[in-house]
């Protein structure tokens, strides 16, 4: 068959690229894009793909290009990438070796030229830190010009490939990198995997989606004059093609190849035919070469063909070049092997053979690669071989490869694909007879620092020098857990319990247990505390084990969470002994850190508790176990902010993102850090410095849990800065993204909701919120959360105290409040201070303060150096000065208030404090400490002056606003002083004015929380 050089002039898709060309050129200035083709098989993307690629060399950028595999290609994580990197180290040399300068451990994993990965366990963390290091490639190499990673075939990307894409997409930030995928969209069924992984990129604004359509007339036209070297095709023929190609461009030109060799454009109504013109044109040798290369893969290796068919090298060399001519198969860019032209072909060709013909193919390049196991890279050879061996159809070969392709994954860190490997031995083990695996399975190098299939002290298993089932259903589900597949975990361990009989083998029961408790609780679903309790009882009078450690460090963790008590610290206390006792250090660290906690909470010993959490996190750090340093650096700058020591926490917090960054993790584990940082900062009255701590965290990504934790900041912000829309929608989010209701969470963010209510005019709704949060089950314990929560609720009572509405439900409101108050045990000096200003805001709200309450209140918090709550104690205690006739005491109160406040960049407190000295005819300004002015509006200015004289209140408003404040209609105020209802109503609109309220609710609010009139009973009605 004559080639013909196939579409030779690039037809059409001028808006495609356009828009990549658009997409590259904003990429070159520092922001990165991604653009996802889509189309349908054949319709033209890699051409397309092609194109782009050349002219973005031609304007100076570095391109690399990458394909996922169709063919034995499960278990082989990362391969597009990997291709992609290795281009890109042929291409640069130097200058990517420069710029993966301190990654090179941790991308071995993706690119074997780097040696020997690094030695960090390959666990969740362990991935997370393989993508950071690899964006970090990718920020570096487009730092001084644009890159271009393109990825061909995204249809039959392993999960491994998609996450890292998703992640680079998400995370890459301040960079020259454009990313371009192409994919089938026709292939994509309703439960493919693809879909998911697009809806998610859709979201962002730095992703476009192209859709490639079919060829119209004109187009199809114009593809046929290049592929035919003619300016004005036959339009007959145009027609023809057209109506048969349907616009399909790949079509086009099989067609026009069948015509061209006289078949005429109507050569047969099968599409699989049309594929297959061109195979058999060819002789018969050339054709069993391109059908055994067909089975070899999406790309197969010019040796392993050669060792395969075994055949005359001239001969084979010959078939190849009349396969290469027909342009059925072509040379891939390194010139080391082939590949089909188009996937639809070698699918056509695949589709063709017999079964028993496939088998044998996949069989004979089984052989050849354990014969000759050099002739794959060595990254591709134990999922490539598995696959070969599973496509034999040849169970007990296919088993021990499964597992082999299974181990290989995980040491990428690709747990999705180590876990289809495990789930195929899983299918594969009932068609092995026992002596198979009596003599081919080894035992599994296990993950786990212990290995939760070894035999149990308590019972003699002449098995266990090999890998028995269970063994391989823990690894499954250890694979699962790690990769985020909870649900097939949940499911693997089940399966594991009805396996293990837990009477001769407890220790392998209670592991699946814990495993199953954690997922558990990571599905926010009830039973996890079942599942811990049933694995103590399996483990409680064994001897030591390190899953009995585990077992013991996590009833105590979880517990921690909820309700502890003195035996959960027994708990703890007991795993650290065992754990140090059979040398799990990473398990005993974890329980000292669980243990600081709870001597916190079960004793309220804080400095205990301090001591205990800074002496695991030193141990953390000789470990070099850069998770489980960053969980006790998080915990222990919870813990000291809890206490009021925010200095130290912000300190701690910084030091845990410096570290997080530094290993990988930031954007795993970052957010609570952040959260705990921003929280510090604004008890520290650093405010600005809090919201730039929050941008950078948004610029960088940040994912993973706790992302509640970072809405209620930015809602807690835009509260202070009198931004109630904004704080209502931060609200919004923290409590969807806290579905499982974390007391660390759920209080302070009901705290937020209290806050907003109240500020919007909402007393009942504030009212709702608080009793909502004290009637959930393990609300108290953290003091420096609960503490405030109250006050709020407090406050909210006593503002609203004279209001007829809210009247009903006062007493069981309070009554709540002061149950909830009394079983807080105050540990440190925050906690005090928020005690003495909770009874005064109890007392207020009874109409029953003093000054020598707020006074006490001020007193107690002084010393912890904090803005607030001590501005808020100071407000109500210059109130209550005032209103006592001490307006210059008071004056140095609110005075002092004011800048706390101020510092604190709460515009919302600093508006409450102007608006009270306002009200009273108080100047704030410094310069007029020495005396207050002489005479407010209105009033006579002498030292016991009323507070109502400031209002400018004539004597018939006054009497108005004091039946006002008892709840009066105006028809009831105007009989009762003789005056027309109209009258009354004048009167009523004057006094909102001068008392600058929203309404009769607000004035008779105010009335009664400035006591206006302290010889009066408010009641309902007359």
């Amino acid at each position: 068959m004559q080639q013909i050089s196939v579409s030779p002039v690039f037809v059409g898709r001028g808006s495609e690229i356009t828009e990549l060309t658009d997409a590259l050129r904003r990429a070159g200035t520092g922001s990165p894009q991604a653009v996802l083709i889509g189309g349908e098989a054949g319709v033209g993307k890699t051409r397309l793909l092609e194109e782009f690629l050349q002219r973005a060399a031609d304007r100076g950028a570095v391109t690399s290009l990458g394909g996922c595999l169709e063919v034995g290609a499960e278990g082989l994580p990362y391969a597009p990438l990997a291709a992609a990197l290795r281009r890109l180290h042929r291409s640069l040399g130097t200058e990517f070796e420069a710029a993966a300068a301190g990654s090179e451990g941790h991308l071995a994993r993706l690119l074997s030229e780097f040696g020997e990965a690094d030695g960090e366990p390959n666990d969740e963390y362990g991935r997370a830190r393989l993508f950071e290091h690899t964006a970090r490639l990718f920020e570096r190499l487009g730092a001084e010009r644009t890159l271009v990673l393109a990825v061909e075939d995204l249809h039959w990307s392993d999960r491994s490939t998609r996450e890292l894409l998703a992640f680079l997409v998400r995370t890459l930030h301040r960079s020259r990198v454009l990313l371009v995928a192409t994919y089938r969209s026709d292939d994509l069924h309703r439960r493919h995997p693809l879909r998911p992984f697009l809806a998610e990129l859709d979201r962002l604004r730095t992703v476009q989606r192209l859709e490639l359509e079919r060829f119209d007339r004109r187009e199809v036209a114009a593809q046929l004059a290049g592929i035919l070297g003619t300016a004005d095709p036959d339009h007959q023929l145009v027609d023809r093609i057209h109506r048969r190609s349907e616009g399909n461009p790949f079509f086009v030109e099989e067609l026009a190849t069948a015509f061209h060799d006289g078949c005429g454009a109507g050569l047969t109504d099968s599409l699989r035919d049309i594929l297959l013109v061109r195979v058999e044109g060819l002789d018969e040798e050339a054709q069993r070469v391109v059908r055994i290369a067909a089975e070899g893969g999406s790309h197969v290796e010019h040796a392993l063909l050669a060792a395969v068919l075994d055949d005359d090298e001239e001969a084979l060399i010959e078939a190849l070049r009349s396969a290469v001519g027909a342009n059925i198969l072509r040379p891939d860019t390194e010139g080391e092997g082939y590949r089909f032209r188009h996937a639809l072909v070698r699918e056509a060709v695949s589709d063709d053979l017999l079964p028993g013909e496939r088998h044998r193919i996949n069989r004979k390049f089984a052989l050849a690669v354990e014969a000759q196991p050099q002739l794959l890279a060595s990254d591709a050879l134990p999922a490539r071989l598995a696959n070969y061996w599973y496509h034999a159809h040849d169970p007990a070969r296919a088993l021990p490869t499964a597992l082999d392709a299974a181990r290989a994954a995980r040491r990428r860190n690709a747990f999705a694909e180590q876990l289809g490997m495990l789930e195929r031995a899983l299918e594969l083990w009932d068609m092995v007879s026992e002596d198979v695996l009596a003599h081919t399975l080894r035992p599994y190098d296990w993950a786990e620092t212990y290995p939760p299939g070894s035999c149990d002290h308590s019972a003699a298993d002449e098995d266990c020098d090999r890998i028995q089932l269970e063994d391989v259903l823990a690894e499954a589900v250890v694979a699962a857990r790690r990769c985020g597949d909870r649900e097939r975990g949940l499911s693997l361990a089940k399966r594991g319990l009805r396996l293990v009989d837990e009477t001769v083998h407890p220790v392998r029961a209670a592991w699946f247990r814990i495993n199953r408790a954690r997922m558990l609780g990571s599905l926010r679903r009830s039973g996890d505390e079942e599942e811990i309790a049933h694995a103590l009882r399996l483990v409680a009078e064994l001897p030591p084990s390190a899953v009995q450690a585990e077992v013991f460090a996590l009833g105590a963790g979880s517990a921690m969470l909820k309700k502890p008590g003195p035996e959960h610290l027994e708990l703890a206390e007991r795993a650290i002994r065992i754990a140090r006792e059979v040398g799990a250090h990473s398990v005993e660290v974890h329980a000292r850190m669980t243990l600081g906690g709870l001597r916190y909470d079960v004793h309220g010993d804080a400095e205990g508790g301090l001591a205990e959490l800074a002496g695991a996190v030193e141990r953390a750090r000789c470990l070099g176990v850069p998770d489980l340093l960053l969980r006790g650096l998080n915990n222990l700058a919870s813990l000291q902010r809890g206490l009021g020591r925010a200095e130290d926490a912000v300190r701690l917090a910084r030091e845990g993102l410096e570290r997080a960054d530094g290993s990988g993790l930031l954007r795993n584990t970052g957010t609570i850090l952040t959260g705990n940082l921003v929280e510090a900062l604004i008890d520290l009255g650093r405010p600005g410095e809090a919201a730039e701590v929050l941008a950078a965290c948004e610029l960088g990504s940040l994912s993973g849990t706790h992302a509640e934790f970072l809405d209620r900041m930015r809602g807690e912000l835009a509260l202070m800065e009198g931004d109630l829309t904004t704080a209502a929608t931060m609200l919004a989010q923290a409590r969807a993204a806290n579905r499982v209701g974390q007391v660390q969470h759920s209080v302070p963010i009901s705290r937020l909701a209290v806050r907003l209510a109240a500020l919007g005019g909402r007393p009942l709704d504030a009212r709702a919120e608080l009793l909502a949060a004290l009637a959930e089950e393990g609300r108290l314990g953290y003091e420096s959360d609960v503490y405030p929560l109250l006050v709020e609720g407090a406050g909210v009572e006593a503002d609203s105290r004279g209001l007829p509405e809210a009247e009903a439900g006062r007493a069981g409101a309070l009554a709540a409040i002061a149950g909830a108050a009394a079983a807080l045990r105050p540990r440190a000096p925050l906690h005090h201070g928020w005690a003495r200003l909770l009874e005064a805001e109890l007392a207020r709200a009874e109409g029953a303060d003093t000054a020598g309450q707020w006074a006490a209140a001020v007193e107690a918090l002084r010393p912890t150096g904090l803005p607030f709550p001590l501005a808020l104690a100071l407000l109500r205690a210059g109130e209550a000065e005032v209103l006592a006739g001490r307006r210059e005491a008071g004056a140095e109160l609110l005075r002092e208030a004011a800048e706390l406040a101020a510092v604190r960049g709460d515009r919302t407190l600093v508006e409450q404090i102007a608006g009270l000295a306002e009200r009273a005819g108080l100047s704030l300004a410094p310069a007029e400490r020495s005396a207050a002015r002489s005479a407010g509006p209105g009033g006579t200015g002498a030292p016991g002056g009323s507070v109502v004289d400031s209002f400018n209140l004539t004597p018939r408003e006054r009497d108005v606003l004091r039946l006002l404040a008892r709840g009066w209609t105006n028809r009831q105020i105007a009989e009762e002083l003789y005056i027309s209802p109209k009258t009354a109503s004048v009167h009523v609109s004057n006094i909102l004015g001068k008392l600058a309220v929203g309404g009769r609710g607000e004035a008779a609010a105010l009335a009664h929380r400035l006591r206006l009139f302290p010889d009066d009973r408010a009641t309902s009605g007359r």
